[in-house]
């Protein structure tokens, strides 16, 4: 995705018309969380990375350019992606967590291209459980995933955790996971407050 202004399109409530390259999920909360991705993540069912498999993966792209006098002479890009991993646990503890930031790392290095124009890798790493352990709430809410690369020169990674409880209409999110408003099925997206895709322009300083 190329701008070089805020995004218009937004994380958006289900129109009921469905790409016909987006995958059905045998999985009625993903199902219905992949409704409001599919106009901003590029998805895929049962993906498998490093050994590890995932009920939905979702990648998305942002590119900010800078132009001088005319949009032909781009003086300045940089890009974002986010890579999102979704999977279904009986339940989730310091081990589960520990392999979620284990495989982010193993990933930033493997997929990172470390260049002046890189500004920002996510990895997004989402649990949906039957309840959420105290334990797991609290590192979550404080945990900070975030690698500056060659001193910030090559932007940043950051490594982020959701879990969410659907039945209990719970979730917990580390303080950059953005997308965590998508999984919050029982709240309806309030457009007057800004969305993914604003917040993500912001790291890009749109």
């Amino acid at each position: 995705m190329d701008t070089d202004g805020p995004p218009e399109s937004d994380l958006e409530e289900p129109s009921g018309e469905r790409p016909a390259d987006v995958p059905d999920w045998d999985d009625e909360y993903v199902d219905r969380v992949s409704d409001r991705l599919l106009h901003n993540y590029d998805l895929e069912k049962e993906y498998r990375v490093e050994g590890e498999r995932f009920t939905l993966y979702g990648r998305m792209e942002l590119r900010s350019q800078k132009h001088f006098l005319h949009p032909s002479i781009s003086i300045g890009e940089h890009g974002s992606t986010e890579h999102l991993f979704v999977r279904r646990l009986e339940r989730v503890d310091d081990r589960a967590l520990d392999r979620f930031v284990e495989l982010g790392e193993r990933l930033a290095d493997e997929w990172i291209d470390t260049d002046e124009e890189h500004f920002s890798t996510d990895f997004t790493f989402v649990a949906i459980v039957p309840s959420i352990p105290d334990p797991v709430r609290e590192r979550i809410a404080g945990f900070d995933g975030r690698t500056l690369l060659k001193f910030g020169y090559n932007g940043h990674y950051e490594i982020n955790l959701v879990v969410a409880a659907p039945d209990d209409e719970e979730l917990v999110a580390s303080e950059n996971a953005d997308v965590a408003t998508a999984f919050r099925l029982w709240e309806p997206i309030e457009y007057e407050e800004p969305g993914v895709l604003d917040l993500l322009s912001r790291r890009l300083q749109l």
